[in-house]
């Protein structure tokens, strides 16, 4: 990749400045810290922003997130929704969805406006409504990816948009001597968005990658 190219993604991340998104300014900055420090790496600040610019651009009332991690990813769908939506995110893990929590309070999100759920997300995700939500997001290398994928059609409206972040995996997917198994696993699921016929998709470089896509 030439400098230049290099220089331009870096500007398009810097792009956004998140420290403007919520009145106190470090939010994101400290959730991104306890996500790191948790093991589940949040989401760069252009991916972040492609989430909150999908997620304004449906209007979105109601969201589901897999993978809540410290809640960095949260925050941007939560900015970029309709000020009364609610955001469903699931998290096998106890300790993200409290340090999520915590970054909502900072942020001043009102209580109502997220749903935090612990559990499988595979399990959760089946027991929510069909063609309930506006938005759907789950990350590429998420356990299962492919069911989710099944579940993530389902739940959402006809105009409906997914959201796949991390979707070029550490630069990985790309790499045709990457054969590892969780590379192919995130292979598999781009394969399947961009052959479903219901779908309509796009695939960025914006953060690790996001992968976006809107139910016919």
């Amino acid at each position: 990749m030439s400098s230049g190219k290099v220089a331009s993604w870096a500007h398009g991340e810097e792009f956004v400045d998140e420290s403007t998104l919520f009145s106190d300014d470090g939010v994101l900055a400290r959730a991104r810290d306890r996500g790191n420090e948790l093991g589940a790496p949040p989401v760069l600040p252009g991916a972040g922003a492609l989430m909150r610019v999908l997620a304004a651009a449906v209007q979105a009332r109601s969201a589901v997130e897999i993978g809540t991690g410290s809640g960095v990813g949260s925050l941007y769908l939560l900015s970029g929704m309709h000020p009364d939506g609610v955001l469903t995110t699931i998290d096998s893990e106890v300790e993200n969805q409290r340090a999520a929590r915590q970054s909502f309070t900072e942020a001043q999100i009102r209580s109502s406006r997220v749903r935090t759920i612990a559990g499988t997300p595979r399990d959760v995700i089946g027991r929510l409504t069909d063609h309930a939500y506006d938005l759907v997001s789950f990350p590429a290398q998420a356990p299962h990816a492919l069911d989710l994928l099944t579940h993530a059609k389902r739940l959402l409206r006809p105009g409906g948009v997914l959201v796949i972040p991390h979707a070029l995996f550490h630069d990985r997917v790309a790499d045709p001597t990457a054969r590892d198994a969780d590379t192919r696993s995130v292979r598999a699921v781009l394969k399947a968005v961009s052959e479903s016929e219901d779908l309509v998709p796009m695939l960025t470089g914006s953060g690790d990658g996001v992968l976006a896509a809107v139910l016919r």
